[in-house]
């Protein structure tokens, strides 16, 4: 990586040293203005020496985008939320900041949003892994298509926006196509010289700082952020110590353009970035009595769980707009991410996935088990409260030291031609791409003694997982954005072609030796098509539509028994801008032929990362989303309305049994989708006047089911049906310069959020924040 980094730096000192080529327009270079419109630069004087600063044209980074600027006609359900909009907010929990967004499924898991749980439609939200998810228009899960369960999620506090698409992302993004698309976009690189500071500290010690400074000159443009949050944590241990964590993330972009008088504009934009991340957390829950005495608490079996990472990440873009009708970007990306959660994975030897009964004779007990029957497992549950001592090894810790590395190159080839009355906008993507996991695991054991515990012997490395999971993918879209009279039309089609690999090198061979090497290859191809329509009914609303296939690819070490996730979606909606009212209704249904489970430690499986067939489903539901200023026009305050509701059934057609815990041990046809919220519903009211400006923020969400089944859901099988209540009060003390406070989950409401993989786990209590933020 390090060498790739000096490479594409030392082209940047090159180029922003010579001459760009490019023939220089003797009256108006396409490169200033075409036809009336903006097309490669925005040239503006600075100071007493005449510099010029460059604004790059906006289209050409529309091919890193999932929505853009076009949105009010898309031909699909997006959803696009500002930079005003997240500094508003100031949230760095991203799941909060889709809360907002109708038709994304969420599932909190440690309150603070570092590694979320986002679905679209019911495509399942474990960790993120059954969506397209991208920074800056590249893939950005640890490995996309080998391993993509989200242990590294980008740092959401320094994102300058957020786009959503969902159902018609399958043309040209993948390669999930089933339920959408979630793009990051990082801070771009400012037109002037300038920046901004954001500090803020509240409760539980809690502190968040960002910083960036940046600016443009006629031909060069750069970038430095960071962005830093800590903090002791809202659980409290038995043994006491932290339960909290500490996140740094630093960002640099080098922009070198072309000469404003060009007839050609290029672009070469080196973005580098670096995340690091200690977290003291766990996946050891509670039982319900214990939670029902203390939410917040941690038995002493937790205290050794830590979580450690590390990514870094290069991208380099070139882009060029040969003229009014013809652009080209690429983009080559590299990124590396280490982590290592040492978890808790047995307690007396009740480590393993099952659905026992009682204090079975024959079968292997998870510490889910034991939290779920306190009664049948008495000892154990005293062992982790640390209210017993125990034999020497009767704790292991697993090591889950994994490393990953993600890397390709994608194109795309802009056309946009008029025949007649009929405009064609054409995109033409290509990109090449392999990504890598390695897992070297291993389990230390430990003893509880005097409630604290203990190491009694290290485990021999490699011997809990010795493996590495490849892939290398080839995917090709082609889309044409068809505009006639009040209709656009948008076809397309997309092609994966992958290869899987998975090395096992055995668990007693940590040299590699390859004396024991098991090696697995699977091929997939996928074609994958798609149509949307938008008729334009008058000059505000619209009607929507579209049909795509779905498709989700099985990953490594697939038998041949384990089919790709595929589905037909359907999705019909209506659409109205007008700057006052704007709203979006669309209801969707998504046939799958196939449903795919993924045996993770994190859904309480082993984490052995084996796909599993679900067979048939169906997924359908409404997504509503509206915004509405309610101060009359001559008013002089405003009060900004936002609502949010989503409306999701999921159900399983065929019966089957399986070994995936997350489904348990068998299913039938009619069972509901497990972590699959019916309903879920934000709002939002505002009040802005002069200097001072209120939020807050409503958010419902129903209980989810943690097994399939039908009708009435257990209690022991549950999520809490919750309401949470933010409000952000915000005063500008002078141009540029402002406070701000505030208090999430305001009632301090206490609910279960989650029960897998082992116990019952609450929700983020009230938490109470008081900041400073500064433009110059």
């Amino acid at each position: 990586m390090m060498r790739l980094i000096r490479i594409v730096t030392l082209a940047l000192i090159l180029l922003a040293s010579t001459a760009w080529p490019g023939a220089v327009a003797s009256e108006q270079s396409e490169a200033t203005a075409t036809g009336g419109e903006a097309v490669a630069s925005e040239n503006t004087a600075v100071g007493s020496d005449q510099k010029q600063t460059v604004k790059t044209d906006e289209r050409l980074f529309e091919r890193l985008k999932v929505v853009g600027s076009a949105a009010a006609k898309s031909a699909g359900s997006v959803a696009v939320i500002e930079e005003a909009e997240l500094r508003k907010q100031a949230y760095s929990d991203v799941q909060r900041m889709l809360r907002l967004v109708p038709g994304v499924n969420l599932q909190d898991e440690e309150g603070y949003g570092l590694r979320p749980n986002i679905g679209m439609r019911g495509s399942g939200a474990e960790r993120s892994s059954k969506i397209t998810l991208l920074e800056d228009g590249v893939l950005i899960a640890p490995a996309p298509y080998s391993a993509p369960a989200a242990y590294y999620f980008p740092t959401a506090g320094r994102m300058e926006s957020i786009e959503v698409r969902k159902g018609s992302s399958s043309i040209r993004q993948g390669p999930y196509t089933n339920g959408g698309a979630l793009n990051l976009i990082s801070s771009s690189i400012p037109s002037v010289l300038g920046g901004n500071v954001e500090l803020a500290g509240g409760s539980d010690d809690t502190f968040r700082g960002r910083a960036r400074i940046g600016g443009s000159t006629a031909r060069f443009g750069w970038l430095a952020e960071t962005f830093r949050m800590q903090s002791d944590g809202f659980k409290r241990l038995d043994t006491g110590g932290p339960t909290g964590f500490e996140l740094t993330d630093y960002l640099v972009k080098l922009r070198v353009t072309s000469s404003p008088q060009s007839s050609r504009f290029q672009a070469l934009e080196l973005k580098l970035g670096k995340t690091e991340q200690i977290g003291n957390e766990t996946y050891l829950g509670l039982t319900e009595a214990d939670f029902d005495r203390n939410p917040y608490r941690r038995y002493a079996g937790s205290s050794e769980d830590r979580l450690d990472t590390d990514h870094e990440q290069v991208q380099l873009l070139y882009m060029m707009r040969f003229n009014r009708h013809l652009d080209f970007t690429a983009t080559l990306y590299h990124n590396d991410f280490f982590r290592n959660w040492r978890k808790l994975q047995s307690v007396e030897g009740r480590q393993g996935v099952s659905n026992c009964p009682p204090a079975p004779a024959s079968c292997t007990i998870g510490i889910g088990d034991v939290l779920e029957q306190p009664g049948s497992f008495a000892r154990e549950l005293a062992i982790l409260r640390g209210e017993v001592d125990s034999e020497p090894d009767s704790l292991r810790l697993r090591n889950n030291r994994r490393n990953y590395y993600s890397e390709g190159l994608q194109t795309v080839i802009g056309v946009d031609v008029w025949s007649g009355s009929t405009r064609h906008e054409v995109e033409v993507g290509l990109r090449y791409h392999r990504d890598e996991e390695d897992r070297f695991q291993e389990e230390d054991r430990y003893g509880m003694f005097d409630g604290a515990m203990e190491l009694t012997a290290l485990g021999d490395p490699g011997s809990q997982s010795n493996r590495i999971n490849r892939a290398s993918a080839w995917a090709l879209f082609l889309q044409d954005r068809i505009s006639l009279g009040r209709w656009t039309v948008t076809p397309g089609a997309r092609l994966e072609l992958i290869e899987f690999s998975r090395l096992d090198y055995g668990r007693n061979d940590p040299e590699r030796s390859a004396a024991q090497l098991v090696r697995t290859d699977t091929d997939v191809r996928e074609f994958i098509p798609g149509i949307g329509a938008y008729y334009q009914l008058n000059h505000s609303s619209g009607l929507l539509a579209g049909v795509h296939r779905g498709f989700a690819p099985p990953g490594p070490g697939a038998d041949d028994r384990t089919d790709p996730e595929e589905s037909i979606n359907y999705e019909l909606g209506y659409r109205r801008n007008d700057g006052r009212f704007d709203l979006q209704v669309v209801g969707f249904f998504n046939d799958y032929d196939n449903l795919l489970g993924s045996d993770t430690l994190s859904s309480g499986g082993s984490g052995s990362g084996d796909q599993f067939n679900g067979g048939k489903a169906r997924v359908s539901g409404l997504e509503l989303g509206a915004s509405y200023r309610l101060a009359p026009a001559a008013a002089t305050y405003e009060l900004p309305l936002t609502l949010a509701y989503t409306y999701t059934r999921g159900e399983f057609r065929t019966d089957f049994d399986t070994d995936f815990e997350g489904w348990g041990s068998e299913v039938r046809a009619g069972d509901e989708l497990p972590y699959l919220p019916p309903h879920a519903l934000s709002l939002g009211l505002g009040w802005i006047r002069n200097r001072w400006s209120a939020f807050g923020n409503v958010s419902y969400a129903d209980q989810m089911r943690t097994q399939p089944g039908q009708g009435a859901i257990p209690d022991a099988e549950s999520t809490d049906s919750h309401v949470s209540l933010d409000l952000t009060l915000n005063r500008e003390l002078r141009p540029g310069l402002g406070l701000q406070a505030q208090v999430r989950n305001a009632t301090d409401e206490v609910y279960v959020a989650a029960r897998r993989p082992a116990g019952v786990r609450p929700g983020l209590p009230r938490t109470v924040f008081v900041g400073v933020n500064w433009d110059f």
